[in-house]
């Protein structure tokens, strides 16, 4: 029901800037949700950004302030703009989107991308 295409991602340098992309392909219902995932080296996967349908954002402590999530509903399109980024920003990044169905809501994740940090 969804296809989640993600790019943009490989190496960047500290302080330097990258951006990621996440087309989603839609076949029935509606995406409210969509998110950055991160999961580094032996840790466990967390949200970096979220935003809704409606535009409302929500931002990791860790990467508030550099990072910046955006959408576009028309093209079913996130983004994230990665400014500033540390090594520790370092990890695979997975696309999240939520679809709206008659009985819940159903997860959907992108195959991940690559984002290395070197300073």
């Amino acid at each position: 029901q969804v296809q989640l295409a993600e790019s943009g991602g490989g190496l960047a340098q500290v302080g330097g800037s990258l951006q990621l992309t996440c087309v989603a392909t839609v076949t029935r219902w509606k995406i409210n949700v969509m998110a950055w995932y991160r999961q580094a080296p032996g840790k466990q996967r967390e949200m970096a950004a979220r935003i809704t349908s409606l535009g409302y954002t929500a931002y990791a402590d860790s990467v508030k302030d550099r990072f910046t999530i955006s959408r576009d509903n028309a093209k079913n399109t996130i983004y994230l703009q990665m400014n500033s980024p540390k090594p520790e920003d370092t990890a695979v990044y997975y696309c999240y989107a939520g679809l709206d169905t008659d009985w819940g809501t159903e997860d959907f994740w992108g195959q991940g991308s690559q984002v290395t940090v070197s300073s």
